[in-house]
């Protein structure tokens, strides 16, 4: 039995990771100051004699007594409302927040996983995107304190490896749903997810026909936890690459759920990519890994959580 500690664990991936983790017998000690994080999404794990929580910043130096054998660092709110509501907050979680992380692991000797995104590429100019292509990003954007944050994540992790022969791993996560979604966080299929059942209009930024590329939950903890697992550095791409423009999502969700909704155009909002789709090469040939849920399937799980929401 290994003890695993989870940044962000309370939020929508680290709660799934936790979970994940605990069917392996694994001692886990999840971490978060529940700023965007909730105690809902761990509340079925709290009595498991192998599972505890500390509620922490990891802006501030973390002390935990117990010898750690592998740390994910999934600590960062990941949704544009959230990280842009305390810009610099979010820069400070991607940096001192990371260096804090990367000195616990160091002190253990621990494995250590960024949770990188694909935020890095920006608005990407190559497509789809390979793990050597090195992005389009404003830098003094509204973006920027997330996009940049997690390029300056992936240049620590592999300056403490180079320095101190960290063992480390970096996955770049695009865009992942499934239940444990916080409904107000902003993203794509919870706020159509959350509109369709109300039968609200769906909003749809620009012209609905920038495309997006989803992952259900399941499958990415599992490329995770592959990765842990592996021999590679990385970084790669953990992603579903069957791509589709925000409007066909719109419409699927729209017909899933059965909704009244119409679909309602405001301007896109700066520095939104217009493309995004993973070249999932790397994770196949390194971590023998592909996504198996389709989006259909994980959908119909994702509205059947939103609407026990509303009971």
């Amino acid at each position: 039995m290994k003890t695993i500690l989870v940044t962000g664990g309370a939020g929508f991936l680290g709660s799934h990771l936790c979970e994940f983790l605990l069917k392996k017998e694994e001692q886990v000690i999840c971490v978060d100051d529940l700023s965007t994080g909730s105690k809902n999404n761990i509340k079925h794990l709290i009595e498991d004699k192998n599972f505890e929580f500390v509620e922490h910043d990891i802006i501030e130096p973390i002390q935990i007594e117990k010898k750690i054998d592998e740390i994910y660092n999934l600590a960062c709110p990941a949704s544009p409302p959230r990280y842009q509501a305390d810009p610099i907050k979010t820069i400070k979680i991607c940096t001192v927040g990371v260096m804090n992380v990367l000195e616990l692991a160091k002190k253990n000797k621990a494995r250590i996983l960024q949770a990188s995104t694909s935020e890095v590429y920006g608005n990407p100019t190559e497509h789809p995107q390979k793990e050597d292509y090195r992005g389009n990003i404003n830098p003094i954007g509204p973006r920027a304190c997330y996009d940049e944050g997690k390029r300056i994540a992936e240049t620590l992790f592999f300056d403490y490896q180079r320095r101190h022969n960290l063992n480390i791993k970096v996955v770049r996560i695009f865009n992942t749903y499934g239940p444990h979604m916080d409904k107000n966080d902003g993203r794509v299929v919870s706020n159509f997810i959350v509109q369709a059942l109300t039968n609200h209009p769906l909003t749809v930024y620009g012209n609905g026909t920038q495309t997006r590329s989803f992952c259900y939950v399941s499958d990415l903890i599992k490329g995770m936890h592959a990765m842990m697992n592996s021999t590679s550095k990385g970084p790669i791409n953990l992603g579903n690459p069957t791509e589709l423009t925000i409007l066909e999502i719109a419409e699927k969700i729209i017909n899933l759920t059965n909704s009244k909704s119409t679909i309602v155009f405001k301007p896109l909002p700066q520095d939104d990519p217009h493309q995004r789709k993973p070249d999932i090469s790397l994770a196949k040939k390194e971590l023998s890994w592909q996504p198996v849920v389709s989006l259909d399937e994980g959908l119909k799980k994702t509205i059947k959580y939103f609407r026990e929401l509303q009971r």
